[in-house]
């Protein structure tokens, strides 16, 4: 009996460990997509409302981004310190929006894309972020890169505005 006792404890864990891996149900997913999506709206909502505080917030501890050049910026303050130039000035040099967002089976990570708009509102990149789910509903960019647009890929884009549209500010 003490036998079957002291096993309980690993069985229980193991258990534990493969419901982790399962995927969520289709509600939960699409929980999860709102909540990234409202991230990563705040996230570029932050860059219109010249704040650079907010970006901050929005960074994993341990994020890596890519600068234009393709360079590794590692490390939430080394990011900011980067960044900080964008957050200079009265108006946004650029601005992004999500048009596709895909959260892993288990709600840990997620994937949001979308196009980046020069001051113009002219599309002239892709970024592409890579989000890490901290604590329930928070969410925090672990790695982020851009991509220039080629120019064929620019006039297929649908007009700024779509992809945080029907969401409040943050």
């Amino acid at each position: 009996m003490t036998r079957r006792l002291s096993l309980l404890p690993l069985l229980l864990a193991s258990v534990s460990l493969a419901q982790a891996g399962e995927p969520a149900n289709e509600a939960q997913q699409s929980r999860w997509q709102r909540e990234v999506r409202a991230a990563e709206c705040g996230f570029a909502a932050s860059m219109a409302r010249r704040d650079l505080a907010a970006f901050e917030q929005h960074l994993a501890e341990a994020t890596l981004f890519f600068d234009g050049r393709g360079q590794p910026i590692q490390g939430r303050a080394a990011v900011v310190a980067a960044w900080k130039g964008f957050y200079e000035g009265a108006e946004a040099p650029f601005s992004w929006e999500p048009d596709q967002i895909v959260v892993a089976g288990d709600g840990q990570l997620a994937y949001s894309t979308g196009p980046v708009r020069n001051a113009k509102g002219e599309p002239v990149a892709r970024f592409n972020s890579v989000w890490r789910q901290e604590a329930p509903g928070r969410w925090r960019i672990a790695i982020d890169r851009g991509a220039p647009l080629p120019a064929a890929d620019r006039q297929a884009l649908a007009p700024a505005g779509r992809g945080c549209e029907g969401l409040a500010p943050p």
